[in-house]
């Protein structure tokens, strides 16, 4: 081949690579969509665990898409009031939010069991049932119908039962409490004759201080001990038999949900599952160093007995069957938990409460 053939074959050669990058790039800069959304936490900065999933959301999803999908995080109250935060998100105020399903009872109480129903699944349960079994798919049927589209996104394990001003240790001491207690625990306890009240995060101190209510649940002893309520209520009860183990939801816009690109989604759900086990994670570390810090200041620890567990498991069966005899999503999504339950509670006994137990005698016996 002599030179000028060659010479000019290879012009026409780098011309078409050329002419393939020019029309590869249009392609190259869809893929790389710049988006920017909002999100809408019902929870203040400074319970950092739980708000620091939202965080953790949006820190994964920038870094997985170079920048180019970026999330901005609010607190509660900066854009709508924390216990409305889902309800930004159906109007499209926003495009998504953290909150807990049950916050929304009073709309349907199907949205109690996307987080936790009293004498539910417990936090190991929780995921399996989400992930691998029914919960995912059945709730997000429930959630379109409220244009949501929901993915877990942060669970706290089991919670501590609440703050309370004298010491509760019959079901008639139940009687004329008034509890910040939130889902369908407050429907539960109602019936022993507390009465419940539904109050966000950051106003619940307030109202123990002013004696509003005489008695509050939360989540645990590091959130429960950034709030302050050991200064106001003196008795700390466990276990929370209402919240086993919760979720916390990143709820979407369905609307922007679906026109959300494909691979952006999957973005997204990646970084709610790293969200949802890290803020386990994090409460297993805290909690420990709080609860003795806690301890310390005096805090009196007190376990429900079992009279009051009993009559509360009891009274939460008459709800289920309540609201199950006139509401077809709740009958539905609850069995199928139900089912879940029985058989994963029948492993777990062999499995993780006879290692657990083992190893916490060993612990009290201070070979640890």
């Amino acid at each position: 081949m002599d030179r000028r053939s060659f010479i000019k074959k290879a012009g026409v050669a780098s011309a078409g690579a050329a002419a393939s990058t020019v029309l590869a790039a249009p392609a190259i800069a869809q893929e790389n969509e710049k988006i920017t959304w909002r999100l809408t936490s019902s929870f203040p900065k400074a319970l950092d665990t739980i708000f620091g999933g939202a965080e953790d959301i949006a820190a994964r999803v920038a870094a997985a898409t170079d920048g180019n999908f970026t999330i901005q995080t609010y607190a509660a109250g900066e854009i709508v009031p924390g216990l409305q935060a889902a309800d930004a998100v159906t109007a499209g105020t926003v495009e998504m939010c953290h909150t807990c399903s049950y916050y929304y009872v009073g709309k349907d109480p199907t949205f109690a069991i996307g987080t936790a129903i009293p004498f539910g699944l417990n936090a190991r349960l929780t995921n399996s049932w989400f992930y691998n079994g029914n919960g995912n798919t059945l709730l997000n049927e429930f959630y379109a119908k409220h244009n949501l589209y929901g993915m877990i996104a942060g669970n706290t394990g089991a919670q501590m039962g609440g703050w309370f001003r004298k010491e509760i240790n019959t079901v008639d001491d139940l009687k004329g409490i008034k509890m910040r207690i939130a889902g369908l625990a407050g429907k539960v306890v109602e019936k022993l004759g507390v009465v419940p009240q539904q109050i966000a995060g950051g106003d619940i101190y307030p109202a123990l201080e002013k004696g509003t209510i005489d008695a509050a649940e939360w989540v645990g002893p590091y959130d429960d001990q950034k709030l302050g309520f050991y200064k106001v209520a003196k008795y700390y009860y466990y276990p929370a038999f209402w919240e086993g183990g919760p979720v916390i939801h990143a709820f979407v816009n369905l609307d922007k949900w679906n026109a959300l690109p494909k691979r952006y989604q999957a973005v997204l759900q990646d970084a709610c599952s790293f969200a949802n086990t890290n803020m386990m994670a994090k409460y297993d570390a805290k909690n420990p160093i709080a609860i003795k810090e806690l301890v310390n200041a005096g805090t009196v620890l007190r376990p429900f007995s079992q009279e009051i567990l009993e009559a509360c498991f009891n009274a939460a069966q008459e709800v289920y069957a309540d609201i199950s005899a006139t509401n077809p999503d709740f009958k539905k999504i609850y069995e199928d938990q139900v089912a879940f339950k029985r058989e994963g509670y029948l492993w777990m006994q062999l499995s993780e409460y006879t290692f657990d137990t083992f190893m916490m005698i060993q612990q009290r016996n201070g070979k640890l």
